[in-house]
């Protein structure tokens, strides 16, 4: 099953894999990342929930602070015990300064860290937060509504974003379509990440090539 979703990656338009959620079994990510790399030539990064999510064979992880939320463990929190693993293995960190837009159901994100999400209709608030996370140091800016939203993330409130930061981008969550895809690299995003669409449709990665 590995081989086939892989393979498929490979032909499409993707330049990274993202490996990782806010649930995971322990150590299922390590043996996960090991697989994939069996198959792929294309940069692994590890996008950890948890300390455990800490694959060593990745090429780089994100260091995911939840900026958008006030809850200490997911903003320095987990970082912290994440140290001592860290400096013992050669994995690329990069700051990132996560953001959890609504989407119209409540996210496994939400239920993990217990944050509530920014909301979609204030556009200046997100924009104010993004340019935060820069200026405290994060080297990229994550706008993510979640796993299986019901849409993606607005293409006004991407625009604004990029038009307020120097750093790269990330958008995520609720795309569906390759539409909605160009969308969001037209409107500034430096990097879409496609996972609701890989859920529902095997055959998704065909349609980009």
């Amino acid at each position: 099953m590995a081989l086939k979703i892989i393979k498929s990656v490979n032909a499409s338009m993707a330049t990274h894999i993202f490996v990782g959620g806010s649930i995971v079994e322990d150590n299922k990510t390590e043996k996960l990342v090991s697989e994939i790399k069996k198959y792929t030539n294309l940069p692994v990064i590890v996008f950890p929930g948890d300390v455990s999510q800490i694959a060593e064979q990745a090429d780089a992880i994100l260091f995911l602070s939840l900026i958008s939320g006030r809850q200490s463990e997911y903003l320095i929190g987990k970082h912290v015990k994440a140290v001592s693993k860290l400096k013992k293995i050669d994995l690329e960190v990069i700051p990132t300064g996560y953001i959890l837009i609504e989407n119209g159901k409540e996210t496994s994100v939400q239920k993990v860290t217990q944050t509530l999400p920014m909301s979609r209709n204030d556009i200046q608030l997100v924009v104010d937060t993004a340019l935060a996370g820069e200026l405290l140091g994060m080297k990229l800016i994550y706008l993510e509504v979640g796993s299986g939203a019901t849409h993606p993330i607005d293409t006004k409130m991407i625009s604004e974003v990029k038009n307020a930061i120097q750093i790269p981008l990330i958008v995520g969550g609720g795309i569906r379509t390759k539409k909605q895809l160009n969308n969001a690299y037209v409107s500034g995003a430096d990097l879409v990440v496609i996972g609701t669409a890989f859920e529902e449709d095997e055959l998704f990665m065909n349609k980009l090539l």
